[in-house]
């Protein structure tokens, strides 16, 4: 079995940028198995307008190819909503349908290749490249701001275009976090490099169901017996929180890597937002790695705080809730194969 505790991973600036493409849960998801909800017509004028936008990229001089004789700006593209309508998997499924060169990462994931490369670096890293694409766009201090307008703005004016998604309109990213008013002119500026696309509806995960509860001990011991030894990793999920204070969350991927499965035992409430938010991404990754995953422990609905689950970082929380519950929802089928 994997000791998770035993590990600190090291990360270096160039592995950063080495395979930014969809993780394995979204390895093979399309245009055509996104499966829009009828009652939302937002989400298929979404799958329609990524559609346009690459058909409308690639039909400019020399398309989506790196060498060519001259780059017309970049455009951009930002789907607005909330978590559980699908916006990752469109996202996926733009990377998949474009051709030429192009990278997919989170939001967090692009702040830590600048923090780490410097941004004249990040942006040569990426200047060459026809179309980005950005998750979870989000802007949660004035440092993350001015990085982001920046590095959009030497890199976009020079050819490449940008997707974004978010659970914020660009034109309000940042309130609530810090005073925006006072970078407003940068915000501004981020927001009017996009068309915006709205998508409505709830979150796909809970359709016609209750939010799924940690496992219990009897459950998980089934559970835990069906994974092979060699991929499996248990660690409680207090000694958890320590090693995720320890672990830069650029260095998660790296730190699950090997592992197949992961159970997390006796999940408790964290008073700690600092230990929260590290959760939080660690669930993040852990849920696009496709990894398989239980919990036993207290309920979902305690584990962060009132005002934690209101506050800035409110949609941060909700969508791990929502990860989740869909994760121990797959462990319960795992139990329910024959």
């Amino acid at each position: 079995m994997i000791d998770l505790l035993a590990r600190r991973p090291s990360l270096s600036p160039e592995d950063l940028t080495a395979d930014l493409s969809p993780s394995a849960r979204f390895r093979e998801v399309r245009f055509e198995n996104y499966r829009p909800n009828p009652g939302f017509p937002s989400q298929e004028e979404a799958r329609r307008s990524l559609q346009l936008f690459l058909q409308g990229a690639q039909a400019r001089p020399g398309g989506f190819r790196l060498f060519r004789r001259s780059k017309p700006e970049g455009r951009g593209l930002y789907l607005d909503g909330g978590f559980g309508v699908g916006k990752t998997h469109l996202l996926a499924s733009t990377y998949h349908a474009a051709g030429g060169t192009r990278a997919l990462m989170s939001f967090q994931e692009l702040m830590y290749v600048i923090g780490a490369l410097g941004m004249g670096r990040a942006v040569d890293a990426f200047r060459g490249h026809d179309l980005l694409l950005i998750d979870e766009f989000e802007l949660d201090d004035p440092g993350n701001t001015h990085m982001a307008n920046t590095f959009l703005g030497q890199l976009m004016p020079a050819g490449t275009s940008v997707v974004a998604t978010s659970n914020t309109e660009p034109g309000a990213l940042g309130q609530g976090r810090f005073n925006a008013t006072d970078f407003q002119r940068q915000i501004q500026g981020i927001a009017e490099r996009f068309e915006t696309h709205r998508i409505d509806g709830p979150d796909y995960r809970q359709r016609g169901t209750a939010p799924a509860q940690p496992l219990g001990p009897e459950e998980f011991a089934a559970w835990r017996a069906r994974q092979p030894e060699a991929g499996l990793a248990v660690v409680g999920h207090r000694d958890l929180g320590r090693l995720l204070i320890d672990v830069h969350p650029s260095r998660f991927a790296r730190l699950l890597a090997g592992v197949d499965a992961l159970g997390v035992t006796d999940l408790a409430p964290m008073s700690d937002q600092n230990v929260a938010l590290r959760f939080v991404h660690f669930v993040d990754k852990l849920y696009d790695l496709g990894l398989r995953a239980a919990f036993t422990g207290a309920p979902l609905g305690s584990l962060f705080s009132e005002t934690y689950r209101h506050g800035a970082y409110a949609k941060k929380y909700s969508r791990c809730l929502s990860r989740l519950s869909e994760l121990l929802q797959e462990a319960r089928a795992d139990l329910a194969a024959v």
